[in-house]
């Protein structure tokens, strides 16, 4: 009897000894299949992070790659001295500055976005084998961006003097043709001024206003207040009308047009095309605002953007519970609501693209020093911000602006847009920024051009000009 349960014994703890050693087998084998799949899968994020010394060991192995534009010219490149000194030069100076940034002092735009490919190396192993008996570097693989040159030169020569930002892109792929903020800087330069910038608590320089600067919409905002009109009356939107004094109250709550001007009656199409506040401060009276809560959401504000480079979240308070005052100026983008240049740009592509948006992107291929590619980036779509025929109703509203509205100043050069000025007031004196988003032609859309110049007034008078100028530059060169 006695044997007879030591062996019951003997017999169980066999049993726990291979469970537990099965268990510790199967969480090795996961736990090889994780680090498999993160070497492989992230092994860019891995590389680019500062505490990983392989960059340092390839910087001594290779020197960065040249960034490009579309057309192949240079944005940066590694220059070498006689006894190998590398300097980075960036041609085109301050031009580039946010979107192309820089690699020293850290790293900004795709500078940092493609520093992975930047500082490795595909040439052949006959040139490594040469250079390594040379005791000379590797050259890095080079990065072909999206941007054209262009176009950034003609939004930065428009935006001129005035701090804000230009972003333009193609609407059917979300590729990522300019990108300017003011003020900016000379990335040539950056290392001799960076003490100076950092010390500056009020210095906003290396600020991307294009991605990271918050401002108010204006009635810009209009386009998306229109679209929830839509979505809660499908089948009486074309009915609605408004009688406009110039003004709009509720108790002792009252929102004014800009100017305070009188628009008489008006409709759905009039209101968005003449930009008229009181209507929307009317239509915004009349929403659920627990079902805007959740378009807003699906617009992705206060969410992520489909963006690989750094951005800030756009931001607006609504609940069910706001007060008519809330109400009237969130309708048309006052209030405490703020947007990225990027994410209205984003918000204007969808709609100009049936609903679906594009994400953004400024990375084309990266190719070795001998011209094969290794790697492409394309298209892709991050899904369906309207339907379709919601899209439909925005273009065709976006184009009375420009026909009959406040962006006429855009008709009549040979192409049609469609596009929403705004005026946003950002302080208690009234002072706006300039607001304007776009694309053209109207009727099949190839870019959007979104705009923000900082206290310039109204969006008509200041930013719709630019947007012209730029429509010009593309359209003239498709000829």
């Amino acid at each position: 009897m006695r044997n007879k349960s030591h062996g019951v014994q003997y017999a169980g703890n066999w049993r726990e000894i291979l469970a537990t050693g099965g268990f510790f087998a199967v969480l090795f084998v996961v736990l090889m299949c994780y680090l498999g799949n993160f070497t492989a899968v992230d092994e860019e994020e891995m590389v680019n992070n500062s505490y990983n010394p392989r960059q340092e060991i390839l910087l001594s192995r290779n020197y960065r790659g040249a960034i490009y534009d579309r057309n192949g010219e240079f944005l940066a490149v590694t220059l070498m001295d006689e006894e190998q000194n590398e300097i980075r030069v960036y041609p085109h100076g301050s031009l580039f500055a946010h979107i192309v940034g820089y690699s020293t002092k850290g790293r900004m735009g795709v500078e940092a976005l493609a520093n992975y490919y930047l500082i490795n190396t595909h040439t052949s192993l006959k040139n490594k084998a040469a250079n390594d008996e040379a005791g000379v570097k590797n050259p890095g693989d080079n990065v072909y961006t999206t941007l054209d040159t262009a176009l950034q030169q003609v939004a930065d020569t428009q935006l001129d003097i005035y701090r804000g930002a230009i972003v333009v892109t193609e609407v059917s792929t979300g590729k990522l043709l300019a990108m300017v903020s003011h003020p900016n800087f000379d990335p040539n330069e950056i290392d001799s001024v960076w003490d100076s910038v950092i010390e500056d608590e009020e210095s906003s320089v290396l600020l991307n206003r294009a991605a990271q600067g918050l401002y108010p919409p204006g009635s810009t905002f209009k386009i998306i207040t229109a679209l929830e009109y839509i979505r809660q009356n499908p089948n009486t939107y074309q009915d609605y009308s408004f009688q406009c004094r110039g003004y709009f109250s509720s108790g002792k709550d009252r929102v004014s047009c800009y100017h305070g001007t009188s628009h008489g009656t008006v409709d759905l199409k009039r209101s968005f095309a003449i930009s008229c506040n009181s209507s929307f401060a009317n239509m915004g009276m009349s929403l659920d605002w627990g079902k805007y809560e959740e378009t807003l959401k699906s617009l992705l504000f206060q969410e992520e953007l489909p963006l690989t480079f750094n951005y800030a979240k756009s931001s607006v308070s609504v609940s069910e519970e706001m007060s008519a005052a809330e109400i009237m100026q969130t309708s048309f983008g006052q209030g405490r609501t703020l947007i990225t240049p990027i994410h209205l740009n984003m918000i204007t592509s969808a709609a100009a693209n049936g609903g679906i948006l594009m994400k953004p992107y400024v990375i084309d291929h990266v190719e070795n020093d001998r011209g094969t590619v290794i790697k492409a980036f394309k298209p892709d779509s991050y899904g369906r911000l309207m339907s379709e025929k919601e899209a439909e109703i925005l273009r065709e509203y976006m184009t009375a602006v420009v026909e009959s509205g406040n962006a006429s100043n855009l008709s009549g050069y040979g192409y049609t847009v469609a596009g929403k000025t705004g005026s946003a007031e950002f302080n208690e004196e009234g002072d706006s920024h300039a607001w304007f988003t776009g694309f053209a032609p109207a009727e099949n859309p190839e870019i959007c051009v979104t705009i923000v110049v900082e206290g310039a007034g109204g969006g008509g008078d200041y930013a719709a000009p630019i947007a012209r100028r730029i429509f010009d530059a593309y359209f003239k060169r498709q000829n």
